[in-house]
């Protein structure tokens, strides 16, 4: 069993910025790929950030060149540092773990709302 727990989540203004953290329960180097994924109401969960185990990255369009995906191996944590924050990147962002090609684990989600 893997717990996730996701941190820095809040209220902030148009154009601000907020760091999330994910603190994992064990080595992040064991997942194949960890990521942040996030869900507005009324709408599906979607990609935000992917992190590799080699270091490779990947973005959802939306969110390319404001957004960076990070993680601290001495810390077991992964970071999604967000700057620009517009008020459709209001959501539930939530911590996600690939272990192999099969198994699959979610933080609890922390909401974050940015206003006009």
């Amino acid at each position: 069993q893997v717990h996730l727990v996701e941190s820095g989540g809040g209220l902030v203004q148009a154009g601000g910025s907020l760091r999330l953290s994910c603190a994992a329960s064990r080595n992040i180097f064991s997942f194949v790929r960890l990521g942040w994924y996030r869900q507005a109401p009324g709408k599906q969960r979607e990609l935000v950030a992917h992190i590799f185990s080699g270091g490779s990255t990947n973005y959802a369009n939306s969110v390319k060149g404001r957004f960076t995906i990070s993680r601290d191996s001495a810390k077991n944590t992964v970071y999604l540092q967000m700057n620009s924050l517009k008020p459709e990147d209001t959501a539930v962002y939530y911590c996600n773990a690939l272990e192999g090609l099969a198994y699959e684990f979610w933080g609890q989600g922390t909401q974050v709302t940015v206003s006009s």
